[in-house]
């Protein structure tokens, strides 16, 4: 994989193939999720029998339920009715004209205080008076009023009609003081009258005012048409839209379809083969977002760009192979087991990134597996959301990422995977609690199964596909780190039993190099096993390099400058040469070649010029390159300042301090930290770790007298 990668990297830049393998998984993306948005329709028709068991992929509101609903509402609302008590004044005020007006025109009532007085009435007079009446009063009363009324009040004395006005205006404000409604109108008039029957009114007076109290007494409790038309809106707003929920079964199998359940089908968008292409839209938004969220995930990443190459096509990979093993699991799922989708190892893709890359992006992938997730495990509700899948396999992910933290041996990943089994457990409780569910035993039984297993299955896929991606990719992971710092590696004893100088000076530039690695946040663990294999190119001639040199002459004593000095440098190259035949990570390769960087090999050159022969001085230098990276950085100045302490003579604190001191300065003047990221501050860093650790190591140590067997023996005594 690693190789098609470099080939592929030859013909493409890097933003043209974040765009091509970005693409590529947002198009997989989407065809896998196209099936679980696209809204199925059926084909039924009113009063058959349905074939299968529809249900409503979405929730919408029954326009014609809600408006039934609401009409019931509204018709359950009483008419309002609203009392006016200005009616009455007015009703009154009619009566005493009509008594004022018929005083006005009797010109004999002055004499009607005679016992016997009779008043002739004529037609003149009727005639004046409701010529009167229907000029000065605002309703027209002579219609509605018969003559013999008139008559009756012309004809009587200004007396006799003042006091029956009295009455009959007082008995009027006594009825006309509560509503009284048009239907309690006739019952109402009919109280009236008997209650003037009983009256003392002069017998000439009572008819008249019996008709005139009929005809003033009307409804005052009238109907408020906008009262009610406002109370009745109200009363439909009221009501709560009448929904189809997801999920909820339209019509069984087997069951008739009527026209309710054939118009609720119809409005749910089931009946037609014109599909909308909204979820379409949405779902193209769903995966350009996915899209976004990983391009600027590796757009803000500072990495080399080779590297940032091989971990989106990892990333990649692991996303790809996450959403097809759902699409397994939901395939699964037809067989009609329950809850299937918990047994999915939510939380391999997270383990699996965790380990090999960080956790920052674990954390990112298990985000969008849990919204795909959501959708592909929807119930075979075509459309819709489960939240209760996406919260699950999102808590899963964490504990992954949560539980890998720290881990350096493979055996660890089979614990975290008993931990997220657990954390599955009680994301699962926690739910069921709060919907307050109610599961048979089966049920419970079948949770507690799935839970355990897609944890367990999370970590064993993790074991098993660590190795494949950490070859394939080339990828230096913590505990592929812990593995090959293992002394039984085959290369490691074959510099332990070949060159076991190289081997002790190795694990000292490696101490060296780990403390100072960590003290600058650079990886120490990486620097310390690549310390371990940057000198393996020394067990090819062991004995030319003076620290495997024990009790033999110098073989440098014997060669001329020139090759002594290509013995010395090909062991770098021959180091690098060995690592890559063995495949060994990349980073180890580049430690080899770079820990001398292009450093100048002062000894044979200074020998060499000493000769009188003419030399260059780029002839002596290592062929490079320069340190790329921090932690090679760190053991190339590792690598001389352990070889140079262990050269000392008595070596002391401010004797190591000088020494770092001066290579350190020496690397800055020839320029070899100048393609990798040190700052001078991360350097003074180093050079106090580096005294730290040699003081450690070097440390004076007490002088324990030689005792002769006599002063023993008496010592003893």
């Amino acid at each position: 994989m690693e190789y098609w990668i470099r080939r592929i990297r030859t013909l493409l830049s890097y933003r043209l193939f974040k765009w091509l393998l970005l693409s590529i998984v947002a198009l997989l993306t989407f065809v896998l999720l196209f099936s679980h948005v696209r809204i199925e329709t059926y084909d039924i028709r009113l009063f058959s029998v349905a074939e299968e068991t529809i249900r409503s992929p979405k929730t919408i509101v029954d326009v014609r339920r809600t408006e039934i609903e609401q009409e019931r509402a509204a018709s359950e609302i009483s008419e309002v009715f609203s009392y006016q008590p200005e009616i009455l004044e007015n009703r009154t005020s009619l009566i005493s004209s009509i008594f004022d007006f018929a005083m006005d025109y009797n010109p004999a009532a002055d004499d009607a205080q005679e016992p016997d007085f009779t008043v002739t009435v004529t037609n003149e007079m009727m005639e004046d008076l409701k010529e009167a009446l229907s000029e000065d009063v605002s309703e027209n009363v002579t219609t509605a009023i018969d003559d013999s009324v008139f008559e009756q009040l012309l004809s009587s004395s200004d007396s006799e009609l003042e006091r029956t006005k009295g009455i009959l205006v007082s008995q009027l404000e006594s009825t006309m003081s509560n509503p009284i409604k048009q239907t309690e109108l006739t019952a109402s008039r009919d109280s009236l009258e008997e209650r003037l029957s009983g009256l003392a009114i002069q017998d000439d007076l009572k008819e008249a005012s019996i008709e005139l109290g009929r005809f003033a007494l009307v409804e005052n409790n009238l109907f408020d048409e906008e009262q009610t038309e406002a109370r009745r809106e109200q009363a439909k707003e009221s009501v709560e839209p009448v929904q189809i929920l997801e999920g909820q079964v339209i019509v069984q199998e087997g069951y008739l379809i009527d026209r309710d359940i054939y118009r609720q089908v119809d409005a749910l968008g089931l009946t037609t083969n014109d599909d909308t292409i909204a979820p379409f839209a949405g779902l193209i938004l769903f995966v350009l977002l996915i899209f976004l969220v990983l391009y600027f995930q590796f757009s803000s990443w500072s990495i080399e760009e080779e590297k940032k190459q091989n971990y989106l096509t990892l990333v990649s990979m692991i996303f790809l192979l996450s959403l097809g093993l759902m699409k397994v699991t939901e395939l699964v799922g037809e067989l009609d087991i329950a809850q299937i989708q918990y047994l999915f190892p939510a939380a391999m893709a997270a383990m699996l990134i965790r380990s090999m890359i960080n956790t920052r992006l674990a954390l990112v992938i298990t985000i969008l597996l849990a919204a795909c997730g959501s959708i592909i495990f929807n119930d075979s509700i075509t459309g819709s959301i489960n939240v209760e899948i996406a919260i699950y396999f999102l808590f899963s992910g964490l504990a992954g990422v949560l539980f890998l933290s720290h881990t350096k041996h493979r055996t660890h990943l089979l614990r975290a995977g008993l931990f997220v089994a657990i954390a599955n457990l009680l994301v699962l409780l926690s739910m069921a609690l709060i919907e307050n569910a109610q599961y048979s035993l089966l049920d419970w039984t079948l949770y507690l199964i799935f839970a355990v297993v897609s944890g367990i299955l999370a970590s064993i896929l993790t074991i098993g596909l660590l190795p494949l991606f950490e070859a394939g990719f080339g990828i230096l992971s913590t505990m592929k780190l812990v593995e090959l710092s293992n002394p039984n590696h085959p290369l490691l004893k074959r510099i332990l039993t070949e060159a076991p100088g190289t081997y002790h000076h190795s694990v000292m530039v490696a101490n060296l190099a780990e403390a100072a690695c960590e003290a600058i946040g650079a990886n120490g663990l990486l620097a310390r096993v690549g310390c371990y294999y940057h000198d393996i190119g020394k067990t090819k001639r062991p004995h030319f390099f003076i620290e495997n040199q024990m009790n033999i002459q110098n073989p440098h004593d014997r060669l001329s400058p020139e090759a002594s000095r290509d013995i010395i440098i090909s062991h770098a190259l021959d180091g690098a040469e060995m690592l890559r035949k063995w495949k060994l990570p990349k980073d180890f390769i580049d430690i080899a070649e770079q820990h001398h960087g292009t450093t100048l090999l002062k000894y044979f050159y200074y020998k060499a010029k000493e000769s009188g022969a003419e030399v260059r001085e780029e002839d002596y230098r290592y062929p490079g390159p320069k340190p790329q990276t921090r932690e090679a950085a760190v053991i190339s100045v590792a690598d001389s300042v352990e070889a140079a302490v262990r050269s000392m003579k008595d070596p002391t604190s401010d004797k190591i301090k000088s020494l770092v001191q001066s290579i350190i300065q020496d690397r800055l003047q020839d320029a070899q930290f100048n393609e990798c990221d040190l700052t001078l501050k991360e350097l003074e860093i180093i050079k106090k770790s580096f005294c730290e650790t040699l003081n450690g190591i070097f440390h004076s140590r007490i002088e324990y007298p030689e005792f002769t067997k006599k002063q023993e023996r008496k010592k003893q005594a």
